[in-house]
């Protein structure tokens, strides 16, 4: 169960750390990607900017939890920052998005952590 705790933990590292460059390097796709297009008429790059250097600051600190703080560290990292995707949910069911994406994407997402908490607890 260590070595599924540890690798569920990390990809999730990589994949957050992977979401935050990708709306760094590619916002509008990305905008796209998450449920809520951006607007095509405005300016929400700095807002996307913003999304994608929260993104991978997560993905870093979840890094350095495990790496130096160990799996009861990482658990609770991992149980907190379930509240982003959680959240991510309603905002996109609040701002048009589709429900496939809203509950296939971001809560699946919050899912998949909550189960990375409980294997990291139990390790």
């Amino acid at each position: 169960m260590t070595i599924t705790a540890y690798t569920l933990a990390a990809v999730l590292d990589l994949f957050i750390l992977f979401i935050g460059a990708r709306f760094l390097l590619q916002p509008g796709p990305s905008a796209a990607g998450y449920g809520v297009p951006a607007d095509p008429n405005g300016d929400a790059s700095a807002y996307l900017a913003i999304k994608g250097l929260r993104d991978g600051t997560f993905g870093v600190i979840g890094f350095a939890l495990l790496a130096f703080a160990g799996a009861r560290a990482e658990a609770w990292f991992m149980l907190c920052v379930a509240l982003v995707p959680l959240f991510d949910t309603l905002i996109v069911l609040r701002h048009g998005g589709t429900k496939a994406v809203a509950y296939g994407i971001h809560f699946a997402t919050a899912i998949v952590v909550l189960i990375s908490a409980v294997l990291l607890f139990l390790v």
